[in-house]
């Protein structure tokens, strides 16, 4: 998939956690973490511009979502330095998926096109795609695009109507 939809992708993966966010009070890192998947949507496609990389290699595999979720998991536990342990371990924990979220968002926006990906490379040998849409296909871009922005709007929306204790 193209720029536009992985965006979509990213905001159509993040949708859950962002409602869950919301319902809970927490519209600033509902927000924060909406802007970090959209931004961090195309990370995996550095392989690109570094030339001892391969296109769909390590960088979209889950073991690279994993290390994106230690490095904002890590952040989050820096981030939380001088909050009671809860709260540290909870913006810890919201970093890893975050994280993973972002990383595997693209993994799946990428397993819709012909080519498909080797998520469990070099553990396992597979390759998985659904041949939905060509990663060139404007259509298809534009329609992971549009679903993304549903899903979010949906998520605002569904968040005021729903109100999740937080202990």
């Amino acid at each position: 998939m193209y720029r536009t939809g992985h965006y979509g992708a990213a905001l159509l993966v993040y949708a859950p956690m962002g409602f869950l966010l919301l319902a809970a009070g927490y519209e600033t890192l509902a927000a924060t973490g909406a802007v970090v998947a959209v931004g961090g949507s195309m990370i995996p496609d550095w392989d690109l511009r570094v030339s001892f990389l391969t296109h769909r290699g390590i960088t979209h595999t889950v073991w690279f979502a994993l290390l994106a979720g230690a490095v904002l998991g890590g952040a989050g536990w820096y981030l939380g330095e001088g909050l009671a342990p809860r709260s540290q371990l909870g913006l810890t924990a919201y970093g890893f998926a975050l994280g993973v979220v972002t990383i595997g968002a693209h993994i799946l926006a990428d397993g819709l096109t012909p080519m498909g990906v080797r998520p469990f490379e070099p553990l396992g040998h597979g390759s998985y795609s659904l041949d939905l849409t060509r990663a060139a296909n404007p259509i298809g871009n534009g329609l992971l695009f549009v679903l993304g922005m549903l899903a979010a709007g949906g998520a605002v929306l569904a968040s005021r109507d729903v109100t999740i204790a937080v202990f």
